[in-house]
């Protein structure tokens, strides 16, 4: 037991480096009030290095002498890592830092760990301020991931110019250059065909279905989108791209991925199929355009939604694909729901290219789906994995808010233990965010919870009500958080990660007793996520189902 930590750094410390000893410190007076320094006498010394020899952002966690530990990363990132583990698997108490018992080395199995922030609908990523998704990308930094992807999405703008356009550069910016700044690579995604809300109208996709094969019309189509197929339009296209790579012309691009679907396609004859025909057509310059700009970024090509609107675009690709394209480097295969795509997992990936995959870790089985706090579903994520883990060179899940905090975890351990279960990751990540004492029955109550998860908002009574599929167990996961809501340390109580897991057992308890009818307590605790969130002015699908958001979606008259 440690009441003063010293940090000994290596000489000539890098940026990232310093960055990680204050996030140490951070931690250890957050959690345990216990003084951290770089200078003078303490309980505890903890020796950082750097040592190359280990692999690739690997690290190594050693006693040396009594009351002296060793973290040392292969290189900056390796020990920030390593800082992560020591820092989860420590026990916290007021004045007091229980050192972690781990000893050993790790090494990272997938090289790609990423997360993406999806920046729109006013949700979390939209709304909050910047700081607090600083601080959130250090938390997540320090569980394994190393990559943050972003998207521009153009289609709310009228151009690079509008003033809402550059705001939005500007938001996308700073996070880029925050996740660098804790050691993230920066990623951009790009869709193939997207345009402005003014793009020329003579320019436009087809997004309609039963013709030239497609049997159901691509969604999330904002019909703004160009087709390529049309005199101008890939010049046009190319145009709007040299203006979005310049304004971000200085951050490190690790990745840039180019899109094909939702939003985005064309199903036009001469564009058809999309995914091996207009989109491979156009995703070519494409690529080399952002190598003129960015030589050593790498180039992932998604495959989202391949065969779901039209047959035969994986086989397509595979066919493309046989003589191994230079402009390419990873594809993106994933697909939203309960499956990963059987193509490549029965014939490979095309052209042979290693893949990441996109999981879906928000939208899931719920509607509105960041509307009830904590989502957590680590057997449903397991099931995805075990699929598909073996075909993968890492990922990047798909984010709407902080919300599935548990959910990105659980991704960035598989990405570096293939075969690390989510039930191990859930425990560390009870313990860590909430103490040892009352673990079991927190781990207890998240397995309700998944269970509990699906639902759905049915507005059209006169009396709204969420209907939860499968509400059995509702009560005994309310009374296991209650009552270690009683027992946790206060400043634990009042984090943001408590309240969105004690309010989710609340607000399913609430609406069981209720007849899925929203009560009185029920609307207080959207309120208070709401305010968690920042989602006062978001979407509906972002934003809890408090009274007044049913009322504004009762109110909008639908097109015919």
């Amino acid at each position: 037991m440690a009441h003063s930590i010293l940090l000994r750094l290596p000489s000539h410390p890098s940026p990232i480096i310093v960055r990680a000893v204050e996030i140490f410190g951070r931690v250890v007076r957050e959690r345990a009030g216990v003084p951290v320094t770089t200078s003078g006498a303490a309980d505890l010394t903890i020796r950082l290095a750097i040592t190359p020899g280990i692999d690739k952002e690997a690290f190594r966690i050693d006693d040396l002498a009594l009351n002296v530990i060793g973290i040392t990363g292969s290189d900056p990132r390796g020990l920030l890592y390593g800082i992560g583990k020591f820092l989860h698997t420590s026990g916290y108490r007021q004045g007091e830092f229980l050192p972690g018992e781990w000893r050993g080395v790790s090494v990272p199995e997938k090289p790609v760990r990423g997360i993406y922030f999806a920046t729109h609908f006013y949700n979390w990523y939209h709304a909050a301020p910047l700081e607090d998704i600083t601080r959130y990308l250090e938390d997540l930094a320090l569980w394994g991931f190393n990559a943050l992807n972003v998207w521009f999405d153009m289609h709310h703008f009228t151009g690079i110019d509008d003033p809402d356009a550059q705001q939005m550069i500007a938001r996308l910016h700073a996070m880029l250059k925050a996740a660098n700044g804790v050691g993230l690579g920066a990623s951009l995604l790009l869709l193939a065909n997207e345009g402005y809300a003014n793009s020329p109208a003579e320019l436009r996709a087809d997004w309609t279905a039963g013709h030239d094969g497609y049997h159901s019309a691509p969604q999330g189509h904002y019909h703004v989108e160009l087709c390529p197929s049309k005199p101008g339009a890939q010049e046009l296209l190319l145009c709007w791209l040299d203006e979005k790579l310049t304004a971000f012309a200085d951050i490190d691009l690790e990745h840039l991925w180019i899109w094909p679907y939702d939003q985005g396609g064309c199903t036009c004859g001469n564009c058809a199929p999309w995914g091996v025909n207009g989109f491979l057509r156009l995703a070519e310059p494409i690529a080399r355009r952002i190598r003129a700009h960015f030589p050593r970024t790498k180039i992932a090509l998604s495959t989202w939604y391949f065969d779901r609107f039209i047959d035969g675009e994986w086989a397509g690709l595979s066919a493309a694909f046989r003589r191994h394209p230079d402009w390419v480097d990873y594809l993106v295969a994933d697909d939203c729901g309960d499956d990963f795509p059987q193509y490549p997992l029965t014939h490979g990936a095309p052209g042979g290219f290693p893949m990441f995959n996109f999981t879906e870790i928000s939208m899931y089985a719920a509607d509105p789906w960041a509307g009830y706090g904590a989502n957590p579903f680590p057997h449903h994520l397991q099931a995805i994995w075990d699929t598909a883990k073996e075909h993968l060179a890492g990922g990047f899940p798909y984010s709407e808010g902080i919300y599935e905090d548990l959910n990105k975890v659980i991704c960035a351990q598989f990405y570096w233990d293939a075969d690390k279960p989510a039930q191990e990751t859930v425990r560390e990540y009870v313990e860590f965010y909430y103490g040892q004492d009352c673990a079991d029955q927190i781990c207890a109550a998240i397995e309700i919870l998944e269970h509990t998860w699906p639902r759905s908002l049915e507005i059209e009574a006169e009396e709204p009500l969420v209907h939860l599929r499968h509400p059995a167990g509702v009560d005994i996961a309310f009374r296991l958080l209650d009552t270690a809501d009683r027992q946790l340390d206060p400043a634990i109580k009042l984090t943001w990660r408590w309240r969105i897991l004690y309010l989710r057992a609340l607000i399913d308890a609430e609406l069981v007793h209720h007849d899925f009818h929203i009560s009185d307590r029920c609307e207080e605790a959207f309120r208070e996520l709401e305010a968690i969130f920042y989602a006062e002015n978001a979407l509906d699908w972002v934003h809890p189902p408090t009274r007044e958001m049913i009322r504004r979606k009762k109110a909008v008259v639908l097109p015919l």
